[in-house]
């Protein structure tokens, strides 16, 4: 690809199984794939583009870690810092403060992965998203790919035999 501006081709494919396909063979090829829209989240999809693991369940996990620990001291803190004894049992009930500490448990994970979800989608998103196409929220599978403008004509030309409709931009 030389230093000019790539052009943009984006095939829309009405079939998943086939844009799938054609992303195995894209990234196989010596053009970019650039970015890939669709309607809906596609398993066939994120294992044609080697997706790798979300981190976010790591958020999660951290928070509920940070919680439990944080209302488990919380509950100890109060009772030791206001006393109320009652029937003569211990200041330091263990066991019930487990109740508050998995309370805290679940509200932090919740923090957690509403945190880990935002950082790891880089929201908000300050981008715009080159050779995008309506027809990706509507029925269709978009394939992005950049490419020289020498090449353009041979990536329609692949992308049409994968049984895309082309659309091209910068």
């Amino acid at each position: 690809m030389d230093n000019a501006s790539p052009v943009r081709v984006t095939g829309l494919f009405k079939d998943e199984s086939k844009a799938a396909a054609a992303i195995k063979s894209i990234r196989k090829s010596a053009w970019k794939l650039a970015d890939v829209h669709g309607p809906i989240p596609s398993e066939m999809i994120s294992q044609a583009l080697a997706v790798k693991k979300s981190p976010v369940g790591w958020f999660t996990l951290v928070g509920g870690i940070i919680g439990f620990i944080t209302g488990y001291l919380l509950a100890a803190f109060t009772s030791l810092r206001w006393e109320l004894i009652v029937s003569g049992k211990p200041v330091m009930a263990y066991i019930p403060f487990f109740i508050v500490g998995f309370e805290f448990t679940v509200l932090f994970s919740v923090f957690g992965n509403v945190v880990g979800l935002i950082l790891t989608m880089q929201l908000p998103a300050y981008r715009d998203l080159p050779g995008y196409s309506a027809a990706a929220s509507g029925e269709d599978f978009a394939v992005v790919v950049a490419c020289a403008d020498a090449e353009k004509d041979s990536v329609q030309t692949f992308l049409a035999n994968q049984g895309a409709k082309i659309e091209t931009g910068h």
